[in-house]
């Protein structure tokens, strides 16, 4: 048992979080959307680029941090933020969107890859809450 009683999850751990399907997308998500911001007017870096930039590397990251704890409560709290930050990404995308800050046409391939990551997210949590 580990802390609190909570089971431990290394055993069941092999290889890296950079294994993880859903982190690699994730970082591709994120590497997209800096790429993207690149282009957005410059009045915005210190308002929705520097919101949209901060969800998008928070994903990524919260994955990887999870996946370093030591219990299966942990991660999943990891997890369950980085679903949090996937979704104040989506929503900071819509904004950019309805207020052009973003060109036309740039916003529904990144949305698309939202919902990819938001699919494999939601499989590893539904995994390990079974497990």
């Amino acid at each position: 048992m580990g802390v609190g009683g909570e089971v431990p999850v290394r055993p069941q751990k092999t290889g890296s979080f950079k294994d993880l399907v859903v982190w690699q997308q994730a970082m591709d998500l994120a590497v997209a959307i800096y790429e993207e911001t690149k282009r957005w007017p410059k009045e915005e870096s210190y308002g929705l680029t520097s919101q949209v930039r901060r969800a998008a590397t928070s994903i990524p990251s919260n994955i990887a941090e999870g996946y370093g704890r030591e219990t299966r409560g942990a991660y999943l709290q990891f997890l369950r933020v980085a679903q949090g930050s996937l979704k104040e990404l989506e929503s900071q995308l819509l904004i950019s969107q309805r207020t052009s800050v973003a060109p036309n046409g740039t916003v529904d391939p990144l949305l698309e890859r939202v919902e990819s990551v938001g699919k494999l997210l939601r499989l590893l949590l539904r995994k390990l809450e079974q497990a």
